[in-house]
């Protein structure tokens, strides 16, 4: 919005005759800056998507929304959003000089979204070729979504063919962020200019806005962060199962960890032991917030673009393996700080856990070899030798005997044990 009608003037707002009344000033000022505010989609009302939109009605846009839930879009209809049959109708609604927002799960569906058969980028083109490439302005594709860079790049060199401008922009923040409005978006721009025009919408939404590079760059620190992120709720995690297995309320250990050398945004603000924080996804069986299923599809994007980059991973490789050991476990759908949970569970069954990051390991290393692996194939005689490796390696002076269930059945030497 133009900054004069950013809000009433303080005289107008005065003058209103009751309190949820608006003067007749103060309705043509609200019918003016409508007028003059460029229309804004969205597409992709999920947890993070919904609140995101909503906040834009609260600032006062033109909002119109596609998802493929019509129950998250009714809700925002409700509060005067407008629906959009399909992500095509949405951008001839939006027009040349509107932007479109999408907040997707994964790159195919962002690529289905914006490229496909009725996709966003199809009614651009129909735009674009009818006025011979003269449209008067070029509708702005804003994607928060975390995809792979190199998708990103191709789909911002295909938005440029039909006269829109693309970046990326995925966020941290997660669900709390986008409800309260406190995001980081981490924004990938080919141009100055159009990252400043993206930025008063960014700022309705979040906290605050960082170009990073060109497009795909957004995306690049995405996963940097992501990776950094997977590998902090898991320390954080097993940190509070080990305090409190030894007698520390669970409250007190989180105090100590947020003032000292522990503190990290997986303790003092999304904690992941039910009862140290209100409103965060542990207070409700770790529902509505960034699933695991989704932190998995991070690391994987964050290890190949490792991989591709040549930089070694080996700790998010084996976060990777332990998220995905937890959604196997019943995990998959609940927030990543469900982690907790999963370690609770198979509190004095540790050797347990290192047989299933075994197993991962060893399927990941059958299909890059090309050979058939089913999870199980570990017999006893192998879960009876991870128990005992994990004892020498703790008590290398003793020698360790253990059952065909790898239960510890003797032990000959000095040294004491360190664990049962």
């Amino acid at each position: 919005p133009h900054p004069a009608f950013s809000h009433p003037t303080p005289a107008l707002s005065q003058d209103a005759p009751r309190a949820g009344a608006a003067s007749a000033p103060d309705r043509l000022l609200q019918a003016v800056r409508q007028a003059m505010t460029p229309t804004v989609g969205f597409i992709g009302l999920g947890n993070m998507g919904l609140p995101m939109a909503r906040n834009l009605l609260k600032a006062g846009r033109r909002l119109v929304v596609h998802d493929i839930n019509p129950a998250a879009m009714s809700a925002l209809a409700d509060i005067g959003a407008t629906a959009a049959n399909s992500p095509a109708q949405l951008a001839e609604v939006v027009g040349a000089n509107g932007t479109v927002l999408t907040m997707l799960r994964s790159g195919a569906e962002v690529r289905d979204v914006l490229a496909g058969d009725r996709g966003v980028l199809r009614a651009c083109a129909a735009r674009h070729e009818a006025s011979g490439g003269r449209s008067g302005g070029r509708t702005l594709l804003i994607d928060c979504s975390t995809i792979g860079p190199d998708d990103a790049r191709a789909l911002a060199a295909e938005a440029g063919s039909v006269g829109c401008d693309y970046l990326d922009a995925p966020v941290s923040g997660g669900a709390i962020g986008a409800e309260a409005g406190t995001l980081t978006f981490m924004v990938g721009s080919a141009d100055e200019a159009v990252f400043a025009r993206a930025q008063p919408l960014l700022a309705q939404m979040g906290r605050s806005s960082v170009r990073c590079g060109g497009v795909g760059a957004g995306l690049a620190a995405k996963l940097a962060n992501n990776l950094a992120l997977s590998l902090q709720m898991l320390g954080v995690a097993e940190a509070m199962q080990l305090g409190i297995a030894q007698g520390v309320d669970p409250k007190v250990l989180a105090s100590v960890f947020n003032s000292s050398s522990a503190r990290c945004w997986s303790s003092d603000t999304y904690n992941p032991c039910p009862g140290v924080l209100p409103g965060v996804p542990a207070e409700r069986e770790y529902e509505g917030g960034f699933a695991t299923k989704l932190m998995i599809k991070d690391l994987a994007l964050a290890l190949s673009a490792a991989a591709a980059a040549g930089t070694p991973s080996p700790s998010g490789e084996h976060a990777m393996r332990l998220y995905s050991v937890a959604a196997a476990r019943g995990f998959r759908e609940k927030d990543f700080g469900s982690i907790f949970a999963f370690l609770g569970q198979n509190r004095g069954a540790a050797d347990e856990v290192a047989v299933a990051l075994a197993e991962a390991w060893a399927e990941e290393a059958a299909e890059a070899g090309g050979l058939e692996w089913a999870p199980g194939e570990f017999g006893d005689d192998v879960v009876a030798g991870v128990a005992a490796a994990a004892l020498r390696e703790a008590t290398p002076d003793q020698t360790v005997t253990v059952d065909s269930e790898g239960r510890v059945a003797s032990t000959e030497g000095k040294a004491r044990p360190k664990g049962e």
